[in-house]
């Protein structure tokens, strides 16, 4: 008679999670949720985080389908009782500070926790991104599944073209933000996000705002980013940032997209290769635009 092999993994806060078996049916927090999916796992159920609503915000559900999959609510609104109603064998999560599970209330966690393995994945300031993808595919590989050989080579090419439209002749200067209202906007600090560092590294010259309070954003009036010039914005695109139409009356975000390329920017894009792929090569074809190669 075949046993089945007990199923362990250990997270990022440094904590083991153990299964009798090989878990299936997973509730992932919605980031890592996409994420599997690209990998070939199909969550049971989602969740999203304090800056949420009562409906998943579609930039961070990547190519997730719109239907079928239980959106069991965000932050505070997630209820253990809710989670454990889907019949999870594991949940899935992020974490910035290597410590808390992101999108859940302590307490919620820790009531799960006594009932279903948790793994939560570092994506936070100090996380390489390709470090980030390779936990992903890690977890991914436990669960007996994993990305295309040409989602492999789909990332290898886009970072070709990203290092060749970075280094060849003017670099275009690049902002990273995620507007506010009207009145302001928050200004990315590159070193705080895997994505952004990558960009840099790669030879994308991001602008990086004044120095100040906040370890991830530094918060600046439209007139303030006006005056640093950017060739490209990439702009935050998740449900809780500021739309452009929310912003066509200021004319200080107007001259800013007058004079600069406007790219859409997912702080919480999956981690994947195909996903960070599709950014870099939108980032590539930004680059060489506004270079006027």
């Amino acid at each position: 008679m075949q046993r089945s092999t007990p199923w362990e993994f250990s997270d990022d806060r440094g904590r083991l999670a153990v299964a009798g078996e090989r878990p299936s049916r997973i509730v992932a927090y919605i980031q890592a949720g996409a994420t599997l999916w690209d990998h070939g796992v199909r969550p049971v159920g989602l969740f999203g985080s304090q800056h949420d609503g009562a409906a998943p915000d579609r930039t961070k559900s990547g190519e997730l389908p719109r239907e079928g999959i239980p959106y069991l609510g965000a932050g505070a609104a997630v209820h253990p009782d809710t989670v454990l109603g889907a019949a999870p064998d594991l949940v899935v999560a992020v974490t910035y500070d290597g410590e808390a599970v992101y999108g859940l209330e302590a307490k919620t966690a820790r009531e799960l926790e006594a009932h279903v393995p948790v793994v939560a994945l570092g994506v936070g300031p100090g996380r390489g991104l390709a470090v980030v993808r390779e936990r992903f595919a890690a977890l991914a590989g436990s669960l007996g599944a994993g990305e295309t050989a040409g989602a492999a080579l789909a990332l290898d090419d886009a970072e070709d073209a990203l290092r060749t439209a970075a280094g060849d002749g003017p670099r275009p200067r690049v902002l990273a933000l995620s507007a506010a209202g009207p009145e302001q906007a928050y200004l990315a600090r590159p070193g705080a996000w895997p994505d952004l560092r990558t960009l840099r590294e790669h030879g994308v010259a991001l602008l990086e705002p004044a120095a100040g309070p906040g370890a991830n954003w530094a918060t600046a009036t439209w007139a303030e980013v006006a005056a640093l010039r950017p060739d490209i914005v990439l702009s935050d695109v998740r449900a809780n940032a500021a739309p452009p139409e929310a912003l066509r009356g200021g004319a200080h975000w107007q001259a800013v997209a007058a004079s600069a390329r406007l790219v859409g920017w997912n702080p919480e894009a999956p981690c994947s290769r195909r996903a960070h792929a599709r950014f870099f090569r939108e980032v590539a074809a930004a680059v060489r635009g506004a270079a006027g190669r």
